[in-house]
């Protein structure tokens, strides 16, 4: 029976003792092997393959030596394994494993190269797509441009004509004007003060621009002021009327030339610009901002109705011019009541306004000392948080400690269901806290935007006493007498 496995540090295996004996002839010194493959083992399979007997059977057959004392001597000890025998009993791999992984490389390789040479022609096929749609749509957007800057240029004529006839209707109206001002000159002082406590009520903000008594008595004074007045006074009040008119007509096509020219000039500029260009840079995320306030349609639309508006203007202008006549007439009892009615209308808007601006003074006292405690509760509760936060890391990092114990001494113990309870408590309180903390921030916020708000208000009251009593009352405190009202002096 042979020995099989043992290993190369046991007696038998090391070199021959001197016994004595020298009957077997000297074995040659074995060359020196060194094994440099480390076999792999899982646990538990340590030793499985170190008993193969099938690679050893023809070790064991050996045959022994030819002289008289073999019998003798083989039964005395075993042969010995050679280390070079003993490295093929860890092998890994068979060759049938070799050669599959092989294949498997090989197939690997040829799929990863065809899937290579796919993906670039692929790839240049849709480089060049690409690059043609996109010199047909720049060459489009050139086009387009370009029939642009012709509907430009032509709305630009049409609106330059049409400006340069009103403004000779409107130096036409301006010598029938001055013709008609030494008659309406009495009367046109009073009138001008009540257009003028109308324009500036207009400067009213917000809700204080009501349609109240004061604007109402303003407007039947200013009515009553042009029917005072005779036929010529009353054609050159509808004159000067007709002229402002026509100043927000001119001016309507001049701010329309304008932007016209800028746009063209704009365009122009787009037009011109190419890829090899110094100026073109990139401008991220301007495709997604949609800043347009107009299509083509209401684009053409909106100058054409200034054209029309504007043909509309000189058209009134050159009846105006037609009409004119010079009948006096006034009626100054009349004009004089009404200047009355409107000053005390004046005077009764201003006590109203003067009581809501006290309410609201108190209103914003009030809020304010809200916003002092509000901003004093969040104080209160940003320092509540903080104090949780150092518990809760004492929590945690007492858990995470915890947490680095060895094999069964990772229990779930008291002290860890009482960390994770603390842990998950904390967070509790800080989240209640949080939202609380929030939920007095929104609070604050909104104290904050009603403060403001009443701050608007109190500016919206103030504006509009500035107006009423001290710009409009300051310019009626006098009021033409009655021959001047007649035009007898």
């Amino acid at each position: 029976m042979e020995f099989l496995g043992t290993s190369q540090t046991a007696s038998y295996c090391g070199p021959k003792k001197d016994r004595g004996f020298t009957a077997l002839p000297p074995a040659e010194p074995a060359p020196e092997i060194r094994e440099c493959y480390q076999p792999y083992y899982l646990p538990g399979y340590r030793y499985l393959n170190s008993w193969r007997p099938s690679l050893f059977y023809k070790i064991s057959n050996a045959q022994p030596c030819e002289d008289d004392g073999a019998p003798y001597r083989s039964a005395l000890r075993p042969p010995t394994i050679l280390p070079a025998l003993r490295s093929a009993l860890f092998c890994r791999y068979s060759p049938h494993d070799w050669d599959r992984s092989t294949d498997q490389q090989i197939r690997g390789a040829e799929a990863s190269r065809l899937w290579a040479s796919r993906l670039t022609g692929d790839s240049m096929q849709l480089m060049q797509d690409k690059d043609q749609l996109t010199r047909q749509m720049q060459e489009g957007t050139s086009r387009n441009l370009g029939q642009r800057l012709s509907d430009i240029g032509f709305w630009k004529s049409e609106l330059g004509c049409e400006l340069e006839k009103l403004l000779n209707e409107n130096h036409s109206m301006e010598t029938v004007k001055r013709r008609l001002e030494c008659a309406a000159e009495e009367l046109n002082c009073p009138l001008q003060v009540a257009l003028e406590c109308l324009y500036h009520r207009e400067k009213r903000i917000g809700i204080d621009l009501v349609h109240d008594n004061v604007e109402k008595n303003l407007m039947r004074e200013v009515d009553l002021l042009k029917c005072c007045q005779d036929h010529m006074r009353k054609l050159a009040q509808r004159i000067d009327i007709q002229m402002r008119d026509n100043r927000d007509a001119q001016h309507a096509l001049e701010r329309d030339l304008d932007d016209k020219s800028s746009a063209q000039f704009i365009d122009e500029k787009c037009f011109n610009l190419r890829n090899t260009s110094d100026c073109i840079s990139f401008f991220h995320g301007m495709e997604k901002i949609d800043g347009t306030v107009s299509v083509p349609e209401t684009w053409a639309k909106f100058s054409n109705d200034n054209i029309r508006h504007s043909q509309n203007m000189r058209a009134n202008s050159i009846r105006l011019r037609e009409e004119a006549e010079n009948l006096v007439e006034t009626l100054s009892d009349q004009m004089w009541k009404q200047f009355t009615n409107t000053n005390l209308a004046f005077g009764a808007r201003i006590s109203e306004v003067t009581d809501v601006k006290n309410k609201l003074q108190t209103q914003l006292a009030k809020t304010l000392q809200e916003i002092f405690q509000a901003e004093n509760t969040i104080m209160l509760l940003e320092r509540s948080i903080m104090a949780k936060e150092c518990p809760l890391k004492v929590a945690q990092t007492r858990l995470e400690s915890r947490s680095r114990r060895p094999n069964v001494e990772l229990c779930r113990d008291i002290p860890q269901f009482k960390l994770v309870n603390e842990t998950f408590t904390i967070n509790d309180t800080l989240q209640t806290l949080r939202l609380r903390l929030r939920e007095t921030q929104d609070m604050l916020q909104l104290l904050v935007m009603t403060k403001c708000r009443l701050e608007h208000e109190l500016a919206i009251k103030a504006n509009t006493l500035c107006i009423d009593k001290e710009t409009c009352m300051s310019m009626r405190k006098t009021f033409p007498c009655t021959p001047r009202l007649v035009g007898c002096t």
